[in-house]
């Protein structure tokens, strides 16, 4: 079974004769005859029924007549995606944001932009991320910031024209075991909290140690635990209190796990932001439909 066996078999039943469908299709009539006897032979059942006003299908026929369009529409985007040249972008973000902010952003990407192909690199280190951003080894990232120039949550921006847009605010919260002493308290200040407060930190240079860092400053005590499930296990069990986003505590929020402690000037929400070298939207082709596929989200 050919596509043109079946283009020829769409034409017959068309216009219900052999002789008005070859012209239709360009063809000889005996060409358009031997393709229908050839589908015909290689299905093993009759497709027609001829009679002297014309061709009508068979129950074969009729059966057979979805699946011809199917078939060549399928075949047809099979030749469009071969030859049609997609566009790649290297998206590079950080291991934190894989699970929770990726996919919505992804899939609101293939909605609207399905020529595209992301080419995703997760990465556990923003320095990274930066550094192969500079060297032009990924085309954009998706890190954690404060509001303000890029890096002004602490962290060092390499010598590169970087751009950067924010798609959304990633709140935090200030959580403790539920038997923390100062739960029940509103408006708190750090100078409330007990001497020997600990605050539960993963690696200094994280985005959420460094939010601690700016709203706590240097005076309370650090506990370097590792990454947020492990902070938020050791927050659970009375270790320290810790500064995460809020989508990693909801649920030990919600059952109980863990309660909030209310600060009377709660810590700035971070935000996601989008990275890319100046000038390169312009340059690296796919690279602006990803910026202006995620600025409408906005």
């Amino acid at each position: 079974m050919e596509l043109r066996q079946l283009r020829t078999f769409e034409a017959v039943v068309e216009h219900r004769t052999v002789t008005e469908a070859a012209t239709a299709l360009g063809l000889a009539p005996s060409t358009v005859s031997e393709q229908i006897r050839t589908l015909e032979s290689s299905l093993g059942t009759p497709l027609f029924a001829r009679n002297p006003r014309g061709m009508t299908l068979t129950a074969a026929g009729r059966r057979l007549l979805p699946w011809a369009a199917r078939l060549r529409e399928q075949a047809e985007q099979a030749r469009r995606d071969v030859t049609t040249e997609h566009p790649t972008v290297r998206l590079g973000a950080l291991e934190t944001l894989a699970a929770t902010h990726l996919p919505p952003l992804l899939a609101e990407l293939a909605d609207h932009h399905p020529e595209l192909r992301i080419d995703l690199r997760i990465g556990p280190v923003r320095d990274t991320l930066l550094a192969e951003l500079a060297a032009r080894t990924l085309d954009a990232a998706l890190l954690l910031d404060t509001a303000g120039p890029l890096g002004e949550l602490g962290f060092p921006v390499p010598p590169a024209p970087l751009d950067h847009l924010d798609l959304q605010d990633v709140p935090l919260a200030l959580v403790a075991a539920p038997g923390h002493p100062r739960r029940h308290a509103t408006a708190l200040h750090p100078a409330d909290l007990p001497p020997d407060t600990r605050l539960l930190v993963g690696d200094p240079a994280c985005s959420f140690a460094l939010a601690a860092h700016r709203h706590f400053g240097p005076h309370l005590e650090r506990l370097r635990t590792g990454g947020i499930a492990v902070t938020r296990a050791c927050a659970e069990r009375g270790l320290g209190i810790a500064l995460l986003p809020e989508f990693a505590v909801h649920d030990q929020l919600a059952d109980g796990a863990l309660t909030r402690l209310d600060l009377a000037h709660p810590p700035a929400p971070l935000r996601l932001r989008l990275v890319w070298r100046h000038g390169e939207d312009a340059a690296r082709p796919g690279l602006r439909e990803v910026l202006y596929g995620l600025s409408s989200r906005i």
